[in-house]
């Protein structure tokens, strides 16, 4: 049997590393602007290789988390893939719609009303999850923003969501040291373990909350952690408000 998708998979998997390396070089030192060009550079020159990374991790996790021995697998798998393809290449987009993107998480819903059996659940679990993934890969690239990137009134702020989406995630020194992180480079559980000094549940608690709490994601089951698109955004933004904290006290 051939082994050349394996080589193809590592292949990706070498190619995102020196990209993870690139932005880690900018992030340490840039501005606004030098992170907006590293990342123009990456949807310009690595987006092809982005999106068979994710037509791979979408065959990956189809094949292992979906329901087996059911008589609709490879059927259900099919219409999957499909949606799932499609999506994956709107990463070599400029720009990608709002309403392209909730029209394709309404498509998950439908095929969910008219699934036959209790079971599908979980394989349309995988799916939705699966699409998320991707679509924070976009956030992180800044080809799909929503409306909450635009500024909001102070008013208008829900403040339970506010505490428990966002403050008592980040509000803590432990999450915010994997936070800082994985804002350079995917990181493996063992690192993090290394990184904080925490070993087994008492660490899976804290990487718990800031899955909960989108901040980050797990690119499959026993997989590295990397920050989303969100987390990214909180962190930018954390950064620049300390700045200012440590000014005005100096």
């Amino acid at each position: 049997m051939s082994k050349k998708p394996n080589f193809e998979i590592e292949d990706i998997g070498a190619k995102l590393d020196v990209i993870h390396t690139d932005i880690k070089a900018f992030i340490e030192d840039s501005n606004r602007h030098q992170l907006e060009s590293i990342l123009a550079f990456v949807r310009s020159e690595y987006t092809t290789v982005l999106e068979n990374h994710l037509v791979a991790n979408i065959e990956m996790g189809l094949s292992k988390n979906m329901v087996k021995n059911c008589e609709r697998m490879e059927q259900c798998k099919s219409v999957f893939t499909d949606l799932l393809q499609k999506n994956a290449a709107l990463i070599k987009q400029p720009h990608v719609d709002v309403k392209l993107i909730d029209s394709k998480r309404v498509e998950i819903k439908t095929l969910g009303d008219v699934m036959p059996y209790d079971k599908c659940e979980t394989c349309l679990s995988e799916v939705s999850d699966l699409l998320e993934t991707q679509i924070d890969l976009m956030q992180s690239l800044k080809v799909y923003e929503t409306n909450a990137d635009k500024e909001q009134d102070i008013s208008d702020v829900k403040s339970e969501s506010m505490v428990n989406d966002v403050l008592e995630p980040l509000c803590n020194i432990t999450r915010f040291d994997i936070l800082k992180a994985v804002s350079s480079q995917p990181m493996s559980f063992s690192s993090l373990s290394k990184l904080t000094g925490l070993r087994g549940g008492n660490l899976f608690f804290h990487l718990q909350k800031l899955l909960d709490s989108r901040m980050i994601i797990q690119q499959h089951e026993r997989g590295d952690y990397m920050i989303t698109g969100k987390g990214f955004r909180l962190m930018e933004e954390t950064t620049e408000m300390y700045s200012i904290f440590v000014h005005d006290n100096s």
